[in-house]
């Protein structure tokens, strides 16, 4: 079945005022769809893709399988808007920040931390982005949206690039892409490996002076990486 996901429509009731408003049919469709998109969110992100079933899924959204297939198409066009909606979902959290491209140091901080942070608040987005890239990410390159959540994360460093390039504080020869990786590098990599890596260096790597550590060592990192090469130190850090 297509993994497009279907539309329910329903005619908009007028209230007293003459004025269009949502029918309590059309509420209460995009509540069950949110409630089984929130479930799946879950479920694949406990028992991946081939474990979370459709049955597994519609139980923990006290719903029905048949609904899935209604407004999904089918499993993996649920698992297809699951990845999308996680993508979204960072992207939102990313727009609630306030930066000031003027101030390219602090700005870049600050996303570096977001970033960091995200990773560390949400292991749900690191397990499904775990799961999907041992399937070769065979589900997203279905996916109609994921480019658009990818450009709005580069363009924000593009402009903090060009602003610190323009003050001389950062140097030339670096792209958006490059810098927007070595950050996503740094962050996901710890995290999706915490459990072993914790393991195999004898610590725990969610003591929170251990994520704080790691935080830190991430920005010194990326402003060594984003550095005129004549600048012998990192510039300072505000704060």
């Amino acid at each position: 079945m297509s993994a497009t996901p279907r539309k329910t429509r329903t005619a908009a009731k007028k209230s007293p005022t003459g004025r269009r408003t949502v029918g309590v049919r059309e509420q209460a469709a995009q509540t069950t769809r949110d409630n089984i998109l929130k479930a799946a969110i879950k479920v694949f992100a406990r028992y991946g893709y081939d474990g979370g079933s459709v049955e597994k899924i519609s139980k923990a959204a006290k719903s029905f399988d048949r609904m899935i297939y209604y407004y999904f198409g089918s499993k993996e066009g649920l698992y297809i808007e699951v990845i999308e909606e996680i993508y979204r979902r960072m992207n939102e959290a990313e727009e609630q920040l306030n930066l000031r491209p003027d101030q390219p140091l602090e700005a870049l901080q600050a996303v570096i931390r977001f970033v960091v942070g995200y990773y560390r608040r949400h292991p749900e987005f690191v397990t499904l982005l775990n799961t999907e890239n041992l399937h070769k990410g065979r589900h997203i390159v279905k996916s109609v949206r994921a480019r658009e959540y990818s450009s709005p994360a580069i363009e924000i460093i593009r402009q903090l690039l060009a602003s610190g390039q323009a003050q001389g504080l950062f140097r030339l020869d670096i792209s958006a892409r490059d810098l927007y990786l070595l950050i996503a590098a740094n962050g996901y990599f710890y995290m999706s490996n915490r459990h072993t890596l914790s393991a195999f260096l004898g610590e725990d790597l969610e003591a929170p002076e251990a994520l704080a550590h790691w935080e830190e060592f991430v920005i010194d990192t990326v402003l060594r990486a984003v550095a005129p090469a004549a600048t012998a130190a990192p510039p300072a850090r505000a704060g």
